[in-house]
C-alpha cells in the first residue's frame, strides 16, 4: 500500500513595500523607480500587492503619484491590487484608478489614530459606512485594517476589547479580510495567541491576515506563532523596508526575503521565488542608496555555496 506526502499548505503573502515600505522613507522615488521595483516582484512570483495609499499628497508625499501607479500596473495578468483609503474621497480616488480592493484603516488606540488621521476612532467608523455604501455593486472589495494591533506608542497596551470591537464593525460592513498591523514592532507570540483566538470568537468568517514589524527583532518569531494558530494570511515589505511616519521608532516591516526563507524552510507553499525576491531586494537597496535590514539578501539561501578557494586558509 503506497502513501502520498500531503501538498504544501499554502500560504498568502501581500507585498507591502510600494506602500508601507516606501511612505515613511527620507529617499522619495520616481514613479518609474517604483515600477522597476514592482516588475522585479512580479518576477519573482508576488501576485497581491498593496501598491499605494490614496491619502492627501501632503500628509504622504512619497505617495503622491497613488493613481498613476495603479494605472500602470493594474493590466498585468494576475495581480491583485489593493490600496489603503483614510476616507469616501480617498475611496473616490481609488475606485476611479481602478484598485482590486481597498484597505480601511483604523487605530486601535485613540491617540495614534488622532496622530495617523486626526480623527477620534468612532469618527473613523462612522466614516467607513459611507465608504462600504460607495463599494456596493462596484465589485471591489473592501478589506480592513487595524493599526497598533498589538500595542500603541503613545497608549501602551491596547486592550484586546478594542481591537474586537472595531473587527466586528468591519465584519458588519462587509469586509472580506481582516489584517492585524504590529505598527511599532509590539507584539509578542503571547499576544498573536490572545488577539487571534479572541478575534476568531468575534469574527467567525473573516479571514485574518497579520502584519508584522521587525522593530524588536521578533517578527519571524511571531510569523511561526501565527503558523502554528493556522493563519495562512502574511504581509511583508521586500527588504524590511517601511515604517509608520506617525508614530515614533516604527522601523522596517518584517522582509519579503526572509518570510519566503521561512516558510520555504518549512515546507509551506507561497508560489514566491527566493532567488528573485534576493534579486528584487537588492534592487530596492540600491534605490534607496542604502543597505537594507533584511537577511536573506545578504546572505543567500541556506545552500548557497561559496568557492573554497575564495577562502582564506588559517594559518599555524
Amino acid at each position: 500500500m503506497s502513501s502520498s506526502a500531503a501538498p504544501p499548505k499554502p500560504i498568502h503573502v501581500t507585498e507591502v513595500g510600494l506602500r508601507d515600505g516606501l511612505q515613511n522613507e527620507p529617499v522619495v522615488l520616481t514613479t518609474e523607480q517604483k515600477l522597476s521595483l514592482a516588475r522585479a516582484l512580479v518576477d519573482a512570483g508576488v501576485r497581491e500587492f498593496e501598491v499605494t495609499s490614496f491619502v492627501s499628497p501632503r500628509a504622504v508625499p512619497a505617495l503622491a503619484d497613488a493613481a498613476d501607479m495603479v494605472a500602470a500596473l493594474r493590466d498585468t495578468p494576475g495581480l491583485h491590487l489593493s490600496a489603503l483609503v483614510p476616507n469616501v474621497r480617498g475611496a473616490e480616488r481609488a475606485l476611479e484608478a481602478g484598485v482590486d480592493s481597498v484597505v480601511l484603516f483604523v487605530s486601535a488606540s485613540e491617540r495614534h489614530n488622532a496622530k495617523n488621521v486626526n480623527r477620534s476612532v468612532a469618527e473613523s467608523l462612522e466614516g467607513f459606512a459611507q465608504v462600504a455604501r460607495l463599494l456596493d455593486g462596484s465589485g471591489v472589495a473592501l478589506r480592513g485594517a487595524i493599526a497598533t494591533a498589538f500595542g500603541c506608542p503613545f497608549e501602551g497596551n491596547v486592550p484586546v476589547a478594542a481591537v474586537d470591537t472595531i473587527a466586528r464593525r468591519f465584519a458588519d460592513l462587509g469586509a472580506t479580510h481582516l489584517s492585524l498591523g504590529d505598527t511599532t514592532g509590539m507584539a509578542t507570540p503571547p499576544l498573536v495567541t490572545e488577539r487571534v483566538t479572541r478575534l476568531r470568537e468575534a469574527v467567525p468568517g473573516l479571514p485574518l491576515t497579520l502584519h508584522f514589524h521587525n522593530t524588536r527583532g521578533i517578527g519571524l518569531a511571531n510569523v511561526m506563532q501565527g503558523l502554528a494558530l493556522g493563519v495562512d494570511r502574511y504581509e511583508s515589505s521586500i527588504g524590511g523596508l517601511g515604517g509608520c511616519p506617525f508614530a515614533p521608532g516604527a522601523s522596517g516591516n518584517i522582509a519579503s526575503e526572509d518570510l519566503a526563507y521561512l516558510l520555504l524552510e518549512m515546507g509551506y507553499d507561497t508560489g514566491l521565488d527566493l532567488e528573485g525576491l534576493i534579486k528584487a531586494s537588492r534592487l530596492a537597496s540600491k534605490l534607496m542608496g542604502r543597505p537594507l535590514p533584511a537577511q536573506v539578501s545578504k546572505a543567500g539561501p541556506r545552500l548557497a555555496l561559496s568557492a573554497c578557494d575564495s577562502v582564506p586558509t588559517a594559518q599555524g
